[in-house]
């Protein structure tokens, strides 16, 4: 069994507990490779921010379970050179399992140095899924690892997610959930989406130049569920905003992405002015790394050395990093 601690990393409680205080939200940013790791790494870093550094079910698959930990462990060690070499201060790391399905999976990532797993649960009945969440809870508790359970369904499609309906969380239960499972955070429902389709056209009204704007977040029952649970940590999850400029890329050197709707940065960064301590992004970040290969290509289609074609999209991706940081989670200068 490997500690978290070993690897360098920290659980998520002391980054909850500073950000609902100084009213931002803690990016946690998906990987599946190196470039990604990078670039997150890199961004964070200097823009001086906490990040969590997340691994689904199906990138522990991709990428060799083996693997993750120790390209977990080497990001560590290059933030902390990196930080030397610019006399900046080290930020905190944490290592998470996104949507964590059975308590195996969950046991696995915490012998394997996770220092934080989400366990969803919110496909099983109410019953089902308090009994779940309590069983990782405890097995996580006994090595320091936290927790975050889900109350709510998310639509969209992402990976082994997938919903083509939207529950929104029911704030009555709330409070019921975390006393009885012992959550350190809760994933709820209020309007986000997975993927890159997060709504239908008919879902949205359109602005004077005709662009698609989503339905609004529901801060109501956000609000709701903060006075049930005053100053227990939130998290957002699809929370990408699916950048009208990275879809444009795309399709303009061979893509055919139709309807990609996201979610309003401005709606983001208000909830990060709340309980919500924690965003998920993961599409943004595809967008963007699938825009700069495309584009790349297009120009220069003789090419065929990955790393020519891997640093732009690198490059993307740290730039996009650093613009959520400043822009839209607040995290920027708070590690």
């Amino acid at each position: 069994m490997y500690s978290y601690k070993q690897l360098g990393f920290v659980n998520t409680k002391e980054m909850f507990k500073k950000a609902m205080d100084g009213k931002y939200a803690v990016g946690a940013f998906n990987f599946n490779n190196m470039e990604q790791l990078q670039a997150i790494i890199s961004a964070c870093l200097d823009t001086q921010a906490p990040v969590i550094l997340q691994v689904s079910k199906g990138a522990r698959k991709y990428a060799d379970q083996t693997l993750l930990r120790y390209l977990g462990q080497g990001a560590v060690e290059m933030m902390k050179d990196h930080a030397k070499e610019r006399n900046l201060k080290e930020i905190p790391i944490a290592l998470h399992l996104d949507h964590g399905d059975s308590f195996e999976l969950c046991k696995s990532c915490v012998d394997s140095g996770f220092s934080s797993v989400m366990i969803d649960g919110s496909h099983f009945s109410y019953e089902q899924n308090v009994a779940l969440t309590k069983q990782v809870v405890e097995y996580a508790h006994k090595h320091d690892v936290t927790v975050e359970g889900e109350l709510g369904v998310l639509a969209g499609i992402e990976e082994h997610v997938s919903s083509d309906h939207t529950t929104y969380t029911k704030p009555e239960e709330v409070q019921d959930f975390v006393g009885k499972t012992g959550v350190d955070s809760l994933a709820i429902s209020i309007g986000t989406s997975h993927g890159a389709n997060k709504f239908k056209p008919e879902q949205c009204t359109k602005n004077n130049d005709g662009v698609l704007i989503p339905p609004p977040l529901r801060f109501d029952i956000l609000e709701e569920v903060e006075r049930k649970l005053p100053g227990f940590p939130i998290v957002l999850h699809g929370a990408s905003s699916v950048p009208a400029d990275a879809v444009k890329l795309i399709n303009d050197n061979g893509g055919k992405l139709k309807d990609s709707i996201g979610i309003p940065e401005e709606q983001l960064r208000r909830a990060t002015t709340s309980s919500v301590c924690k965003v998920n992004i993961d599409s943004d970040g595809r967008l963007w790394m699938t825009a700069a290969i495309r584009k790349y290509f297009a120009e220069k289609p003789a090419d065929f050395d990955p790393r020519k074609y891997l640093e732009p999209a690198r490059q993307a991706l740290f730039e996009m990093y650093k613009h959520k940081n400043a822009n839209v989670l607040g995290s920027a200068g708070k590690a």
